[in-house]
């Protein structure tokens, strides 16, 4: 199973952020939205970032409140992991898993076409399994 399997069923929409916009938009986006990450972006397309929840908190604890108003620029990840629609699903768990990240943004051709998370890759292969499980239960009793 690949990435491009996963896009067609979560789909491709992903919440994006300027690098302007200040920590405290940040914070009410992730959580109106309920999500645990943002891509920074000026135009929508290019990555130029990331922000996670686990970035605003780690700057919190060293910042403390007035962090609020820093703009996404401070905090920001700048070195961006990314896939692609064509990598494997099992590929992507072992790479986040490794690296200790949560996010991947999907790029196809330098563009931003969607984003996976390792919450999407686990719900992926769980359902990969129970299929699996479930056409060997048929095969068996047939």
């Amino acid at each position: 199973m690949n990435v491009e399997a996963i896009l067609r069923t979560k789909g491709r929409a992903v919440a994006t952020i300027r690098s302007d916009a200040t920590v405290a938009d940040c914070v009410r986006e992730l959580k109106n939205r309920g999500i645990g990450a943002l891509i920074v972006s000026s135009d929508g397309k290019h990555v130029d970032g990331i922000i996670s929840e686990r970035d605003v908190v780690h700057a919190l604890a060293d910042r403390g409140g007035a962090l609020l108003t820093l703009k996404i620029d401070a905090l920001m990840t700048r070195k961006v992991q990314t896939c692609t629609p064509e990598d494997t699903v099992s590929d992507l768990m072992e790479r986040m898993t490794a690296r200790r990240i949560r996010h991947l943004p999907v790029l196809q051709d330098g563009v931003l076409c969607g984003l996976v998370s390792i919450g999407d890759l686990v719900k992926n292969r769980i359902e990969e399994v129970v299929s699996e499980a479930d056409s060997l239960r048929t095969f068996i009793a047939s």
